[in-house]
This record gives C-alpha cells, sequence and structure tokens, in this order.
C-alpha cells in the first residue's frame, strides 16, 4: 500500500497553526530537562505540526532520525534543525532555502557564517515581503473597486427591471 505523497503546499495548510516565533528562535525555550532523544509524537506537540510533516521533511532530506525498528528517534541536532526549518517556513522560505541555510552550519566556521548568511537572506526576504504586501494592498484596493462598481450595476438593472 502506497501513501499518498504531500507537498510542501499541503504541508503549510496542514500545520498553520500561530507561530511563535520567540520560541523558533530560541528566546522564549522552556526549561531544558538534557533530553537528548525525542520520539515523533514528542517533536510533533512541541513544535505543533502533524506526524506527517515529520514524516515529509524525513523524505526530504531535512531531518534524519534514528530507527529503532519502526520508531523513529530523534537527536538534538534534528530538533535544532526542525526549529531552523519552521523559522525558515515562517519567513516565507521554501524548504530548499531552508536546507541551504541549515547546511552552512557544517561549513567551516559554520555557526558565525550561519548567522551572517541568514541576516543576507533575512534581509532579502524582507524586501520581497514588503514589495508583495505592496502588490497585494493594490490587488485589494482593485478588487474593492471592482466589487463597488459590480454592486452599482446589479442595483441599476435591480431600478430599471
Amino acid at each position: 500500500m502506497q501513501m499518498n505523497k504531500l507537498t510542501a503546499h499541503e504541508i503549510a495548510d496542514e500545520d498553520a497553526v500561530p507561530v511563535d516565533i520567540d520560541f523558533l528562535l530560541g528566546r522564549s525555550e522552556t526549561v531544558d530537562t538534557g533530553k537528548q532523544i525525542f520520539k515523533i509524537g514528542d517533536l510533533a506537540r512541541e513544535f505543533g505540526v502533524t506526524l506527517r510533516t515529520l514524516r515529509f521533511y524525513e523524505d526530504r532530506g531535512l531531518l534524519s532520525p534514528e530507527r529503532r525498528g519502526t520508531t523513529r528517534l530523534y537527536s538534538r541536532r534534528d530538533r535544532a534543525r526542525l526549529r531552523l526549518i519552521l523559522l525558515a517556513k515562517t519567513l516565507g522560505f521554501s524548504l530548499t532555502e531552508a536546507k541551504q541555510l541549515i547546511e552552512v552550519y557544517h561549513e567551516p566556521d559554520g555557526p558565525r557564517r550561519q548567522l551572517a548568511v541568514a541576516l543576507e537572506r533575512f534581509e532579502e526576504q524582507q524586501k520581497v515581503l514588503i514589495d508583495q504586501r505592496r502588490e497585494l494592498d493594490a490587488s485589494i484596493d482593485a478588487m474593492n473597486v471592482s466589487i463597488e462598481f459590480v454592486r452599482e450595476r446589479i442595483d441599476q438593472r435591480a431600478e430599471e427591471g
């Protein structure tokens, strides 16, 4: 039996819950229990995502849990990667872009370089989002004018007929 494959867009829709940006940035971390291994359900609950989403990220090579039989065991590294994936997704990046940002960490001078690359990409993405908002605002304004126009036409026809 073959499971249905989810697209990145379907994953985004499936996990449409309010995002705690401070949590994703690691600024409002809950008390660290020192836990080293997490089951799939642990991460799903903590991050407010579905099990399907975590399996999808694994299929995409973003997470790589250890397998013990049919049980997936995620490391602290996987948990940190999930946090970065969800942060990138929240900021409007694709999963490919998220993976690229994460992989910088493993290059020479990775942690510092990852921050520098992230800042550069975040600033670029901010400009993209501002442009998109401007375009959306223009479309909404045009839609409002169009709706008003159509309503006026309907009212005119009702008065004529």
